[in-house]
């Protein structure tokens, strides 16, 4: 597996994010017969290209053929799923729909688009790097890495003063005309002047783009009503310790013995559990009344992308493997297996149709200041313990490349002396209370990748 730079993502955040942009620009500019900038910027990006294309280059690089072609297309549509919602909560303005096309889920996402995406990822993910990657190699890098900051800072202030503008923080025109004389008038026309211009390119480039209305629910007084941050927050931690009991429950029942199946080194955690809770009713919470079916498709095709990304980060950040399907029949490179798919799929259904309502029911009992105070002590104290696991994870693998080493180079006392010295105190610290035995014993079941 490769591991890309970060110089080398952020190269393939910009092409990608421009690729994108003329991409969509060309689209809409045939579309109305006339230029058209398309994307949330004012310059040539459209970054939700960007970032998607990164994610599928870093975690479908092992995948070919017709699986890579689907897990980008599932990758492509939860991204654009994402930023339509994500638009209009904040701008409260939809900017495309689908809804005149069939097979569509609320106008944002398609199975036409869906399908089109996934041949721009494959392209992507199975030429488009290698040629990007190689173009870095010849061309001048002082210069390249000069021309890389000036994107980035260029961009960083774009975003900032589009989403600034947009959002309506600075939108006020009336309060701005009535400024002060002198510097605060001209600042006022300024940037009345500059929001004009952002609005009109926002009409032009989504002329179908419509208002909404945010529709704010009164809560009457009950603490983490809807599907609020303080739930959200509340069910990660709950489905962290559920999902840490159902695992060691399986595998006593078939392996029959007991083992660790924690994320975290303090406490029955299962971060991947906590997240796939939080995730899946952060996503699907306005289609919790759906169909059984409609869930357990959803739960199977999003549940399956989710196990396979985060066995590539881990791998990737941690080069440890912490487990391996292969098995398995019908797995995918040991990652993924068709059955546990199927349990993704099932566990959705259970959980909206059988569990969330009542914990849903418990959450919103526990008293206002009560509940948010638990709330963040909880989420301080698992913070903190990720933080301390993934120093405990790096650590450990420091130490299995270091006995490698050792092994087949002998050193002598006085330069082993001199390399512990060299040990960062947090080294030290993990060294001492989290050696391999203790590690072995929490993550029995991870190797070296």
């Amino acid at each position: 597996m490769k591991h890309f730079t970060g110089y080398e993502l952020l190269w393939l955040f910009f092409v990608y994010s421009f690729l994108g942009w003329v991409l969509e620009t060309a689209a809409t500019t045939l579309k109305q017969r006339k230029f058209s900038n398309r994307g949330l910027v004012n310059g040539p990006f459209c970054v939700i290209y960007g970032i998607t294309a990164v994610l599928m280059s870093v975690g479908l690089q092992e995948l070919k053929g017709i699986w890579l072609f689907v897990f980008a297309a599932v990758y492509a549509t939860v991204a654009e799923w994402i930023s339509g919602h994500l638009i209009e909560k904040i701008f409260h303005e939809r900017w495309w729909d689908y809804s005149e096309r069939k097979r569509n889920l609320d106008g944002y996402i398609c199975v036409s688009a869906s399908v089109f995406w996934g041949a721009l990822g494959y392209v992507a993910v199975r030429f488009g790097n290698r040629f990007i990657i190689f173009l870095l190699t010849i061309l001048p890098y002082i210069l390249m890495r000069i021309l890389l900051l000036i994107l980035i800072v260029v961009l960083f202030i774009d975003v900032f003063a589009s989403v600034m503008l947009l959002s309506g923080k600075s939108r006020n025109a009336e309060r701005w005309a009535a400024a002060d004389a002198g510097i605060d008038k001209v600042s006022a026309k300024l940037r009345k002047k500059i929001n004009n211009v952002i609005e009109r390119r926002i009409r032009k480039a989504y002329p179908k783009a419509v208002k909404t209305e945010s529709v704010k629910k009164d809560a009457g007084g009950v603490f983490a009503s809807g599907c609020c941050f303080y739930k959200i927050m509340l069910l990660f931690i709950i489905g962290a310790f559920l999902g840490d009991i159902t695992e060691t429950i399986f595998c006593r029942i078939t392996e029959g013995v007991w083992m660790s199946r924690s994320s975290v080194v303090w406490g029955p955690f299962s971060i991947v559990w906590g997240l796939a809770l939080a995730l899946v009713t952060l996503f699907l919470y306005k289609y919790k009344d759906r169909s059984e079916s409609f869930l357990f498709l959803t739960g199977t095709l999003l549940g399956g992308a989710y196990e396979y990304l985060c066995s590539v980060f881990t791998e990737l950040v941690f080069g440890k493997v912490f487990w391996d399907y292969s098995r398995i029949p019908f797995n995918l490179g040991g990652r993924i297996n068709l059955l546990y798919c199927f349990f993704w799929g099932i566990a959705a259904v259970v959980w909206f149709k059988r569990m969330f309502p009542k914990i849903e029911m418990l959450i919103e009992k526990i008293p206002v200041v009560s509940g948010k105070v638990i709330t963040w002590l909880l989420l301080v104290f698992m913070v903190c313990n990720i933080g301390v696991s993934c120093m405990a994870l790096v650590r450990y693998d420091e130490r299995s490349r270091e006995n490698k080493v050792s092994q087949s180079i002998k050193i002598e006392n006085g330069n082993k002396k001199s390399d512990e010295k060299d040990l960062k105190a947090w080294q030290k610290w993990m060294d001492e209370h989290y050696d391999d035995a203790k590690m072995k014993k929490i993550y029995p079941n991870a190797k070296k990748a």
